[in-house]
């Protein structure tokens, strides 16, 4: 490789300059964390999605939709997800946590 990969442009800028700072055998243990971290993640997701109330579909939301979790700003919260043809349809439910 001549030329450094080019960083997703989901990172944030900081995390950028910290992994540029890394060694490779660091940016390793990084590569295995943050696998890991998805899985968890991933599964924590599913855990709360199952466990998330689905008696209140709305009438846009088909019945083969199910309940995903997405992380914004530091807040968690429930969106309605689905395949339409080529497309992912999503729907707002609600928080994670009522209180928030």
């Amino acid at each position: 490789m001549t030329e450094p990969p080019t960083p997703p442009n989901v990172l944030p800028g900081e995390l950028v300059d910290a992994l540029d700072a890394c060694s490779a055998e660091q940016l390793r243990a990084v590569a295995t964390y943050a696998d890991e971290l998805a899985a968890y993640r991933a599964e924590e997701a599913v855990e709360v999605a199952e466990d998330a109330d689905t008696d209140d579909r709305p009438e846009n939301v088909p019945a083969k939709a199910s309940i995903t979790v997405k992380e914004i700003n530091d807040n968690r919260y429930y969106y309605w997800q689905w395949r339409d043809g080529d497309h992912i349809r999503s729907a707002y439910k609600g928080p994670v946590n009522p209180d928030e």
